[in-house]
């Protein structure tokens, strides 16, 4: 069955889940990896416009180097169909072996399918495509990433002890469509149920991005200056956030108490400064973890369907200790 634009706007439109089944039945087994002294690695990046994607492709790029392998890279600079076609070009150029940050879980799904088709396994890094269209251990080898539920769990329980419980919370989400977007936002939301006074009275995408974050909080802070928390999706639109904060007068730690995730250096200064409360780890330096997972399939192994990082907490209390890790 051939892949055809028509099939990837169904499936960007939702609608494509019979279509996926019908392709997962007609293609051949999870594809095998044959045992090399070097791999031709392609690295298929999201975007390349924030520190953790410019820290998480050069810890792929430093470990192709220290294990002596050829990485072809590519950005797909925030699109998912070019990233699409980015998976196609390694396909052509027939790489061992494909890493995967998909842009969003749904439109990824064709370049999942056509890698397995063409008998490349492929290994999602970070960020998950939609599980009822494509799962690990059957259409890819496996997913590599944090557990972004639990993320926003974690970022939910710190923000609602600190607030006792209550607070009126402007949520600034990640890329539509994104499975960290929609994981966090599902985890911070499942915590705080049973806490009625924790609210969230205002909640839009950031994208993921530090002026785009900025721009949102703005909106949405005028029209909702009773707000005394702030949960944001990651560090860059807390940084874009706190930038607003500031402009208007307000103090960010004191105004607003913000929850946060990523550990990019400027957080984890807001944090030593007292303007952030908390933020969770989501750490972006794969390459050791992608390409050890890459000899175990080499090796005829069978990776696990899910590969979990495990993340910390960092508080003012701790903050200052991690900051030589910070990217």
């Amino acid at each position: 069955m051939t892949v055809t634009r028509r099939l990837v706007l169904q499936i960007g439109a939702g609608a494509a889940a019979l279509n996926v089944l019908g392709l997962r039945a007609a293609y051949a087994e999870l594809p095998k990896l044959a045992k090399k002294d070097t791999y031709k690695v392609g690295f298929a990046q999201t975007e390349s416009n924030n520190p953790w994607r410019l820290a998480q492709t050069k810890s792929m790029q430093d470990e192709a180097a220290k294990r002596g392998w050829q990485l072809v890279y590519t950005d797909a600079a925030g699109s998912a169909a070019k990233q699409v076609a980015d998976v196609r070009s390694m396909i052509a150029q027939r790489v061992d072996v494909i890493l995967l940050s998909p842009r969003e879980e749904k439109p990824l799904i064709p370049a999942v399918m056509e890698a397995k088709k063409a008998g490349i396994p492929m290994i999602l890094i970070d960020r998950n495509v939609d599980p009822t269209m494509a799962k690990g251990g059957v259409d890819y080898a496996a997913f590599i990433g944090s557990d972004f539920v639990k993320e926003g769990n974690m970022a939910a329980e710190v923000l609602t002890k600190f607030m006792n419980g209550e607070a009126k919370i402007i949520q600034l989400e990640g890329s539509t469509g994104s499975s960290p977007a929609n994981d966090r936002a599902s985890g911070f939301a499942d915590y705080i149920k049973d806490y009625p006074g924790m609210q969230i009275i205002a909640s839009q995408s950031g994208d993921f991005a530090r002026d785009k974050g900025r721009q949102v909080f703005e909106t949405l802070y005028q029209a909702n200056p009773n707000a005394t928390a702030l949960y944001s999706h990651n560090d860059e639109m807390t940084m874009g956030a706190i930038a607003a904060m500031e402009a208007a007068g307000k103090v960010p730690g004191k105004d607003l108490i913000i929850a946060s995730i990523d550990g990019t250096k400027d957080a984890t200064q807001a944090l030593i400064d007292g303007k952030v409360l908390v933020v969770i780890e989501c750490n972006p330096k794969f390459g050791p973890a992608a390409f050890d997972a890459i000899a175990r399939l080499g090796n005829g192994e069978t990776l696990e369907p899910k590969l979990v990082n495990k993340d910390r907490i960092f508080t003012k209390e701790n903050a200052a200790a991690y900051m030589p890790e910070a990217y």
